[in-house]
């Protein structure tokens, strides 16, 4: 799974941002939290990190090309040196973890929020398709 490829999907994820940090880091946000990142200078191009369950961290780790991520490994975040290491379906399924621990973790209101912001999204996507059709 290419850059472009996990930047589309993590955006299709619900009140996702996304955020230059650190430098050359593409960070992935909902309400504010971090739950995943891009390395995009050449240092480590395509780096992927991302949280992770603490069972889920226990067996990432054993796999070659993905390791305890600098800093945050207490956290249970890894790193995925080469994304190519791991199935494309398998990078969204962990990513859409990883996005679901992050939401379940927010405050109330922010989650109700994002739940109101999808519901928008989707009634008005059910309209545009409506226009088109009729």
């Amino acid at each position: 799974m290419d850059i472009e490829a996990i930047r589309e999907y993590c955006l299709s994820l619900p009140a996702t941002t996304e955020k230059i940090q650190w430098g050359a880091d593409l960070v992935f946000k909902v309400g504010g939290k971090m739950y995943a990142a891009l390395v995009l200078d050449d240092r480590k191009l395509g780096q992927l990190s991302f949280k992770s369950t603490p069972e889920g961290f226990a067996e990432l780790i054993e796999r070659e090309g993905v390791e305890p991520a600098a800093y945050a490994a207490r956290y249970h975040w890894v790193t995925v040196e080469v994304p190519h290491t791991l199935r494309e379906d398998e990078i969204r399924s962990l990513l859409r973890a990883a996005y679901e621990i992050i939401s379940a973790g927010l405050p109330k209101k922010v989650q109700a929020s994002i739940t109101r912001q999808t519901k928008a999204r989707l009634v008005a996507g059910k309209r545009r398709r409506k226009k088109r059709s009729g």
